[in-house]
């Protein structure tokens, strides 16, 4: 029996060949585009999900401090009476037009003037013991590190070694924790009733 030989023509075999390989390389490239968008698909389903569970974990987390109902935003003259402030130090109120020097100062500052303050977004952190160097000296450095909208002034009225208040939220410390103090400030500076840069 004869050998049978092949019809085709060598650049037809040829012809053919390459259309075989083009073919299997259309198919790869498709195969790799399908893997690749997969794989974009994934990673962008993954950061929804990242972010979904941060937005849902950001608004359920307990915020550091209570919240302390608001008293209103009455502007008053310097001196002139009001009524009781509803939290000590208080976190809205009476208070006077004119703000507080924002940053440390080591004087008593009227409640009426840092109340000013808390309405423009800004945080009040006060300490009872004008004496203790310690403590004040890390205050001082806690706000030199976070300069924007924060004021710091002893206040001998304090009921607690530490406040940190903000407009209608109120944190009491018995000890210096600056982790505490820091999510506090991030959580509530820029947040008060007027918008002031």
């Amino acid at each position: 029996m004869a050998a049978h030989k092949s019809n085709q023509h060598p650049k037809q075999l040829r012809r053919q060949a390459a259309r075989t390989a083009k073919r299997e390389e259309q198919r790869l490239q498709a195969t790799r585009r399908r893997r690749r968008s997969l794989a974009i698909g994934g990673v962008i389903a993954l950061a929804a999900i990242a972010a979904t569970g941060l937005g849902i974990w950001s608004a359920v987390r307990p915020k550091p401090g209570e919240p302390i109902a608001s008293q209103g935003a009455t502007h008053i003259a310097r001196g002139q009476p009001h009524p009781a402030y509803n939290s000590n130090p208080p976190t809205s109120g009476w208070h006077t037009p004119q703000v507080a020097a924002w940053g440390t100062l080591r004087s008593e500052v009227p409640d009426e003037f840092v109340l000013h303050n808390l309405e423009h977004g800004g945080i009040w952190i006060s300490y009872k013991d004008p004496n203790d160097g310690a403590l004040v000296e890390k205050l001082e450095g806690l706000a030199s590190r976070n300069p924007s909208k924060i004021i710091v002034t002893p206040r001998q009225k304090n009921d607690s070694p530490i406040a940190v208040a903000a407009w209608g939220r109120l944190l009491k410390l018995n000890a210096y924790d600056e982790r505490t103090i820091v999510e506090f400030v991030d959580a509530f500076r820029n947040r008060g009733p007027e918008r002031v840069p």
